[in-house]
């Protein structure tokens, strides 16, 4: 399900009145009477980019890779309310038993990075990719992904990653095959060839509405096939942002996910996974100064968790992603009041015959994280 039909399903997942009535301090007392009331029966893990409303909720907070663990070692759990997006709901559905329920509080919680690449485009490039490198690409894809997408790659002998595993992966797709399709986000796949020591004139973009190929070097010498997507936050820091840092607070160290752009990558003075950055800051000396190149949510959350250093945004002019900040509180305590009155609704499933073969895809992951 691509983001345009999520916002157009908005008017279905409007929410009753009384829960705009309701005051802050109601809803929270709800929530915690519900998680009471339910017990290991319900779980909720909750990604680092979700607002604070939310994620005081979590049974269990992280990125993608770990919620990702975590959703498969709980047979106990009999609902996972995920507050996260679409993708990541999908993940815990295909990881848990068929008896273990997946809810999304609000379906229009997604990833534009995601729905950057469909199956039809994947199936349709990879066709192409054939004819000019024959069977010599493995392909890898971002969990940041739709099931469909992680489906094929399994099909294929391929493997999902994650922004903190992403350069191990790559590094055994490069035992398997001569080749890599890298999918969805281009700068991830980018960024971490790049560190594996292949140049930039070794990595072709692949355009899926062009059909076209963007290389600066020969295609038959290419290394890395590089799907042009990108996640619409990161893509908002820029080379500006550092050089204005530097000349103002030449003392203050970036740090950055490896989502961003190549260029800013290289400015910055360190870069990795959100877990990374969480690791590097809440290690880092008192009295220390960080500008973060991430979403907004963890910065803001990571700044008021560590006062006695100065956090703040790479981009001063940052908003929170749009997608990825949909769930809130009188959609967490919808989605719950509906479970106590025996209903679920959200169900997110994934089909089986996708299933079988994005698990495969999971599994080459996991096993190797």
């Amino acid at each position: 399900m691509e983001v345009l039909d999520l916002l157009e399903i908005e008017s279905e997942v409007s929410l009753p009145k009384r829960y705009s009535e309701l005051t802050v301090v109601e809803m929270k007392n709800r929530v915690k009477e519900i998680k009471a009331k339910f017990g290991e029966r319900l779980f909720i893990p909750g990604h680092h980019y979700q607002k604070d409303e939310v994620i005081q909720f979590a049974d269990a907070r992280g990125d993608s890779l770990k919620l990702a663990r975590i959703c498969s070692l709980m047979p106990e759990a009999e609902y996972i309310v995920f507050c996260g997006v679409h993708f990541m709901a999908e993940t815990a559905d295909m990881l848990t038993g068929s008896d273990q329920k997946v809810i999304l509080p609000d379906l229009r919680a997604g990833c534009s990075m995601a729905d950057m690449a469909d199956i039809d485009q994947t199936e349709s490039g990879w066709s192409k990719m054939q004819e000019i490198w024959g069977d010599s690409i493995l392909p890898l894809t971002y969990v940041n992904s739709t099931a469909a997408i992680k489906g094929f790659v399994g099909k294929h002998g391929g493997a999902t990653v994650t922004s903190s595993n992403a350069k191990k992966m790559l590094e055994w797709a490069f035992t398997q095959k001569e080749r890599i399709l890298f999918l969805p986000d281009q700068h991830l796949g980018r960024n971490t060839a790049y560190d594996l020591s292949i140049p930039l004139k070794q990595m072709a973009v692949y355009d899926p509405i062009q059909r076209t190929f963007e290389c600066e070097g020969k295609l038959e010498d290419v290394k890395v096939i590089l799907w042009k997507g990108h996640c619409s936050v990161h893509e908002k820091f820029n080379v500006k942002h550092i050089h204005n840092l530097r000349n103002q607070k030449p003392d203050m160290k970036v740090i950055v996910h490896p989502e961003c752009t190549f260029d800013v990558v290289q400015a910055s003075d360190l870069n990795g996974s959100t877990g990374f950055i969480i690791n590097t800051i809440e290690n880092a000396p008192s009295g220390s100064k960080w500008a973060i190149g991430t979403e907004m949510n963890l910065v803001n959350r990571l700044a008021q968790e560590h006062p006695d250093k100065e956090i703040i945004s790479l981009n001063p002019f940052m908003c929170p992603c749009l997608t990825m900040n949909r769930i809130d509180l009188p959609h967490l305590l919808w989605s719950l009041e509906k479970l106590e009155q025996g209903e679920v609704v959200n169900h997110i499933t994934v089909p089986k015959e996708i299933t079988e073969y994005a698990v495969l895809a999971l599994n080459r992951m996991l096993e190797r994280s």
